[in-house]
């Protein structure tokens, strides 16, 4: 379905939301408060201020207790300045892991073209997929950790870059990889039109990549789909940028993979505003809070990543922030997994940068 069609879908639910409130010209909407902003938007953006700061400051990580898994999701979300506590002290996660602090999962080694993360599948700690590392790192921030940053790789001498763990990334792509963090940072460190020789001497390109991801099955990638739904619109938001021509080819799968899954989120949304428990696959909710965290999380961060101004103000998707928000003051005091928090947090900081006017 194109981006047009799904506008219009968007414009039309939009104005049954709005005959359904009951607003008419004799009955206006509250007078908006200063600075432009409905009394209700401003509130919910109090509240999305409160908990971003609670993730932030009232559950800190420490590097004693807590893995490389857990830390680098808290980096995805608040950037470089995240806070990790390590013996008695207080530091920005970033600097303290690419510095070499010892911290659990956090595991580089030289490779033949560059650094390799190794890959830990099912650990708790470490790295849980291909690049994952870097794909984060991509997206650190406003612009991504700069590849000239140092890395420092435990029991080596020589001096390392970020730009290493990317030329490695590119060595090591194959067919059938999963690549979602891969093309992450392709998205975010190499032009839409790159080209280079994989270490099997094949030839790839980021649409190679691209149509690679468009075609995986979504139902069985991890959280739902997700995080390649995430990078599929990274990477088309890259191209746009830096191209005017309409999307084909491999350009042109990604974006009918996008739209779809964005259709889907919508339709499959839960009367309460959480998105299913399903994800992009069916319709669905579950009597755990922690499960609706965590797919309402992860849905809403591709939103705020995908969609432009003018979409991401439409009054389902403010629902759905409503109901995030909700959920995250629901679990303000148990412990909820990294993973869910984070990839909640971060779509929520996305949000508030463009609907609120933060700029944290």
């Amino acid at each position: 379905m194109s981006r047009q069609v799904r506008r219009l879908r968007l414009h039309l639910v939009s104005l049954a939301v709005f005959l359904a409130s009951g607003w008419s010209v004799a009955n206006p909407p509250a007078a908006t408060a200063a600075g432009g902003a409905q009394p209700a938007a401003a509130a919910l953006c109090d509240r999305i201020n409160a908990v971003i700061a609670h993730a932030r400051d009232a559950r800190r990580l420490d590097a004693n207790v807590h893995g490389a898994w857990q830390v680098v999701h808290g980096i995805l979300a608040f950037g470089p300045a995240f806070p990790l506590g390590h013996d008695g002290e207080v530091s920005p996660a970033l600097d303290y892991i690419l510095a070499g602090g010892p911290l659990t999962g956090w595991r580089l080694r030289q490779g033949v073209h560059g650094v390799i993360a190794v890959v830990e599948e099912g650990s708790t700690t470490g790295q849980g997929h291909p690049d994952q590392w870097l794909g984060y790192l991509s997206q650190c921030g406003l612009g991504g950790v700069p590849l000239d940053t140092r890395l420092i790789v435990r029991g080596q001498d020589r001096e390392h870059t970020l730009a290493d763990l990317l030329e490695q990334a590119k060595a090591d792509i194959r067919p059938g990889q999963e690549a979602t963090w891969t093309l992450m940072a392709l998205a975010a460190y190499l032009p839409p039109d790159a080209s280079w020789q994989a270490g099997d001497g094949s030839h790839w390109t980021t649409e190679r990549v691209v149509q690679m991801e468009a075609d995986a099955d979504l139902t069985a990638s991890a959280c739902g789909g997700a995080h390649r739904v995430a990078a599929l619109a990274l990477a088309l938001a890259a191209r746009r940028a830096a191209a005017a021509t309409p999307p084909s080819g491999g350009w042109a799968a990604a974006a009918d993979r996008l739209d779809d899954a964005i259709d889907r989120a919508r339709r499959f949304q839960q009367a309460d505003g959480s998105f299913s428990t399903h994800y992009f696959s069916r319709p669905g909710t579950s009597p755990d809070v922690f499960a609706r965290l965590a797919a309402t999380g992860h849905v809403f961060e591709v939103l705020a990543i995908a969609l432009d101004d003018e979409e991401l103000a439409a009054p389902w998707v403010t629902r759905a922030a409503d109901r995030l928000v909700s959920l995250l003051e629901q679990t303000n005091d148990v412990d909820v997994e990294c993973g869910a928090l984070y990839h909640a947090i971060h779509g929520l900081m996305l949000y508030n940068r463009r609907t609120c006017g933060d700029a944290r």
